[in-house]
């Protein structure tokens, strides 16, 4: 199911210098933290071209504060030896025959396809590009909904639960409402003013040429020259209000709804770890609205040289297709079984665009991830959407590595936070949870174009786009620089980000102010051009890794 894009907070009030000899002896200067306060705001809208990159853009050079990836390729990735990394995506299911990433799938060459055998013995059937561990389920509740309907856990459990569900719910239902609000508002006007055009059709120009004295229709008319900031057209501002309604719909009629089951379709008992004899071999999506995963993966791995719709972080990489997130909040079985299948199976990275405030076996998901760590794996994950401070041990996000600010129990993880394009104090995204301690590092994560299903591509937003983006430079790294270890790299990326040193704005509603600085454990946004520069360093024995 497709979320919304337009903004909710604007609907709101309509309805009421370092110098390195490296690679070759060539001299690299490492963007000097000191003057990154001093770049010019960028005042001018981003053209096309620069929506569709700006996560790839450097902040000195474009002052747009993406991960400076194109300058990377440009001066630096050309004389670098690789070698092919496997980042395995856990996620929705991704469009292995999409003409941007046909080219890049992991394959399993022990297993002969649509044969239904376990070919190489691994346990897992016809697992050609990965797993699908959802069989044909799609729609699912909440973890919550899930507690109270079969009574998971202690009184203090479900009672959290219940309260958590019926907040949600109610907001759901009251943003429904809103949205049809404003639909039919929309709707008459678009009517209004076709009748006083006398036209099938108009433009943006004919309205804002309209001058009138009747009341009614200087009301309409307001109204649609207030969507044209959200759409070029008042048709596509209708699509998008008639797919955020579908959306909040979805989430009451199954995220909600205590008595779903969408796990009958799998067939397996979710909830027993020894029951794996479930899923099947094709990780591909399910329904048309099921994009996440191949928007993920594009992030990552679209392919470079194709001449087609977007460019991927990482240029050596194969990605390895886990489906394990359905419409709804995923099973801490179906999450540490696919780390599981992912360090056995050979990727070096994962990256996991996904999270839940309930985690009734979380302990199945922390032993996969420290076997992830005893195997040298590197975890990358989004910090999620609720805007949240991830430091308060209230505010629970799983999987974790550690509650609060106590202390991680493995070092192979990496959370991203999100950022926007607007450089400035309104940097980080309005929407992404942050944490001095337990959030590490952000990167772009608002509106970011990458593929989707049926070779297309669209504009998606989140720390579930924000998290590949720094997947995609821990696969170059690991591609380059292979002798490092996933802490190492993860410490590379932490290292080498850019600082800020103004104050950021944090939370929906701008309610927290502090230093970007304090706003993660890193205190900076991830760089491909600096990460690789400080690799370069740290290999060469230049410079040590802090701690």
């Amino acid at each position: 199911m497709k979320t919304p894009l337009l903004p909710l907070r604007k609907f709101y009030l309509l309805s009421g210098a370092i110098l390195l000899s490296a690679c070759g002896g060539t001299q690299l200067v490492q963007t000097p933290m000191e003057q990154i306060d001093q770049v010019p705001l960028k005042v001018a809208e981003l053209s096309e071209t620069e929506k569709q990159r700006w996560n790839k853009a450097d902040l000195i050079t474009d002052t747009i504060p993406g991960m400076s990836v194109d300058r990377a390729y440009a001066e630096l990735l050309g004389k670098l030896k690789s070698q092919t990394v496997v980042v395995a995506v856990i996620d929705t299911g991704i469009d292995l025959e999409h003409e941007d990433l046909d080219g890049v799938l992991w394959t399993n060459r022990g297993e002969r396809p649509g044969n239904g055998k376990d070919d190489d013995n691994n346990g897992y059937v016809d697992d050609v590009h990965g797993y699908n561990f959802l069989g044909e389920s799609h729609h699912e509740q909440m973890e919550a909904a899930r507690i109270l309907r079969l009574k998971l856990g202690d009184a203090s459990l479900q009672a959290r639960a219940r309260q958590r569900l019926d907040a949600d719910r109610a907001e759901t239902q009251s943003n429904k409402q809103r949205y049809e609000q404003i639909l039919q508002a929309v709707e008459n006007a678009d009517k209004a003013v076709k009748a006083h055009l006398k036209k099938d059709t108009y433009t943006k120009s004919d309205v804002m040429g309209i001058k009138t004295t009747d009341q009614t229709l200087a009301q309409h008319v307001s109204v649609l020259r207030q969507m044209y900031s959200f759409e070029d057209t008042i048709d596509a501002v209708m699509e998008q209000l008639r797919d955020g309604i579908t959306y909040f719909t979805g989430r009451l009629n199954y995220h909600f709804n205590v008595d779903f089951n969408g796990r009958e379709a799998v067939g397996d008992n979710p909830y027993d770890f020894s029951d794996r004899a479930y899923g099947n071999g094709d990780p591909s999506p399910k329904e048309a609205s099921e994009d996440h995963g191949t928007h993920v993966a594009g992030i990552i791995a679209a392919e470079r040289n194709n001449g087609k719709g977007a460019q991927g972080v990482a240029d050596d990489v194969e990605i390895m297709a886990l489906r394990a997130i359905p419409d709804g909040d995923e099973y801490d079985k179906d999450i540490a079984l696919a780390i599981r299948y992912a360090v056995d199976n050979g990727a070096s990275i994962i990256n996991a665009s996904f999270g839940k405030p309930f985690s009734p076996n979380s302990d199945w998901v922390k032993e996969a991830l420290t076997y992830a760590a005893e195997n040298d794996v590197l975890f990358v994950q989004g910090a999620g959407n609720d805007a949240l401070d991830l430091d308060k041990p209230e505010n629970l996000h799983f999987p974790h590595d550690q509650v609060g600010t106590g202390p991680e129990y493995v070092n192979n993880v990496l959370t991203v936070g999100s950022l926007d394009s607007d450089y400035g104090s309104e940097v980080v995204s309005s929407f992404s949870n942050y944490g001095g301690v337990t959030v590490d590092i952000y990167a772009p994560g608002g509106d970011i174009y990458s593929t989707v299903p049926y070779s297309k591509y669209e504009y998606l937003g989140g720390t579930s786009m924000a998290s590949p983006g720094v997947a995609g430079i821990a696969a170059v790294l690991r591609s380059r620089y292979p002798s490092f270890s996933a802490s190492e790299i993860k410490q590379i990326i932490m290292d080498s980000g850019l600082t800020l040193k103004t104050p950021v704005v944090l939370g929906e509603g701008g309610s927290v102010t502090r230093p970007f600085a304090e706003a993660s454990k890193s205190g900076k946004i991830a760089n491909l051009y600096n990460a690789l520069i400080l690799a370069e360093k740290v290999s060469q024995g230049v410079e040590s890794l802090s701690k």
